[in-house]
């Protein structure tokens, strides 16, 4: 399991970096910011700093500690809804920016 987990990882890690750099090509830009949860992964740090350096392009990344997934964020929040009795509807419609 372990072999399989790793090269998953290694196969989604270079699928990124791949398309981030052709991307950034396309775009023509010089700088690439990883962000979110995604920018914890190490491995995906260290094969993009070690591709986009061969290829021009700066790359920045927030400490791991500050690579946050939102689910957390958003979780936290239902719970705090929920034990003030506010309690949405199952026909909510998903909305990017409610306030919370």
């Amino acid at each position: 399991i372990p072999d399989i987990a790793a090269s998953f990882q290694e196969s989604v890690v270079e699928i990124l970096v791949e398309k981030t750099l052709i991307a950034a090509e396309l775009k023509n830009v010089d700088k690439i910011v990883l962000a979110g949860g995604v920018a914890a992964n190490s491995r995906l740090r260290a094969l993009m700093m070690e591709n986009a350096k061969e290829k021009g392009f700066k790359v920045q990344y927030p400490r791991p500690i500050l690579c946050t997934d939102n689910a957390a964020m958003i979780a936290s929040a239902g719970y705090f809804r929920f034990i003030k009795g506010e309690i949405s509807e199952l026909d909510l419609i998903p909305v990017a920016n409610l306030p919370l």
